[in-house]
């Protein structure tokens, strides 16, 4: 099968890797938001969970890694549940890590395992992603996941364009299975782009209306027993046509809050919705002369973005609803 990504272009893939994306579990995916809720007041953000694991899959492969490593990055988010990372704001899980601990569990209950056998894989080497290095790395370095998920988003949002996007991909190198700049100029540029994504989009004051409205709709249509946990291994919009369904009216009513003429005023004084992410802090390394140094440590603009993005992200956003 061929695959035509926006970031990476035309590529073949064939075998356990085609297997695996024509699978139940890896095509729930096209209808599991990456921006959570954000598509409900903002139909533009759309960006699906299939998308950038495919993404994912495909950066391994450019960076050579191994088609296990290949594999890893194509299922590492199949156990994402619908709209993302908003259910971790209903289960109150400030690790945003609800879909990691499930993982094993969701891979092992489907038809992945059988899919992995019949090509001699197996399913227990891919439930750790620690293993694989180009895949994922603890913040502040680069890795594939990471890296996918900001070329993505900022390039599909218009933040980016493409010729700069392909220019950071030529200055990426790999040294002992982990991913790294080969410039100074090239660790700045993903500094300041990776602060679009996890500062400008994720504390967007539309973006953090849509989820607190989205997951206060979907405590209370758990607490009504409309929704069981379950639901949430369902794809977005069968889970809203489920609540739908039940005919709450309390419920009805804040879902209609959800709309694309939405007005919201970032207001520290006079706010209705007060939210702290998870502080996501990066600072990649350069490999230079044999030897490999953080970025912050080569640029004072990077020392200075890292300081103002960790104020910005412990600070969180404060939103005050004009009109819903």
């Amino acid at each position: 099968m061929y695959i035509r990504d926006c970031i990476y272009g035309e590529s073949e893939v064939d075998g356990v890797l085609e297997r695996l994306i024509n699978s139940a579990p890896v095509q729930r995916l096209k209808g599991v938001h990456q921006a959570g809720a954000a598509y409900l007041v903002e139909e533009t953000w759309d960006v699906s969970r299939f998308e950038h694991s495919i993404g994912v899959m495909l950066l391994i492969r450019k960076l050579g890694g191994s088609v296990e490593e290949q594999i890893a990055g194509l299922l590492h988010d199949v156990s994402h549940t619908a709209f993302s990372h908003v259910v971790d704001t209903v289960f109150d899980n400030r690790a945003e890590d609800y879909h990691e601990q499930i993982f094993d569990s969701v891979v092992r209950h489907s038809e992945i395992p059988d899919i992995l056998e019949t090509y001699g894989y197996r399913c227990e080497d891919f439930l750790d992603d620690s293993r694989w290095t180009l895949l994922e790395r603890p913040s502040p370095e680069l890795c594939a996941d990471r890296v996918d998920y900001t070329l993505r988003d900022m390039y599909r949002y218009g933040k980016i364009t493409k010729e700069e996007v392909e220019m950071f991909l030529e200055e990426l190198v790999v040294v002992d299975g982990s991913m790294y700049v080969s410039s100074v100029a090239a660790g700045e540029w993903f500094v300041e782009t990776y602060y679009k994504e996890v500062i400008d989009f994720f504390l967007d004051p539309l973006n953090i209306y849509s989820y607190d409205r989205l997951a206060e709709v979907l405590k209370l249509a758990m607490g009504e027993g409309i929704l069981t946990t379950d639901d949430f291994l369902l794809e977005d919009e069968s889970v809203i046509r489920k609540i739908k369904k039940a005919g709450d009216s309390k419920i009805l009513q804040m879902l209609a809050t959800l709309h694309s003429n939405v007005e919201v005023v970032i207001d520290e004084e006079d706010y209705h919705i007060h939210r702290v992410n998870k502080i996501r802090l990066i600072d990649p390394s350069v490999w230079k002369g044999a030897k490999l140094t953080p970025v912050s440590e080569l640029s004072f603009n990077v020392r200075q973005r890292n300081e103002d993005a960790e104020k910005r992200a412990r600070r969180g956003t404060f939103v005050r609803v004009l009109s819903a």
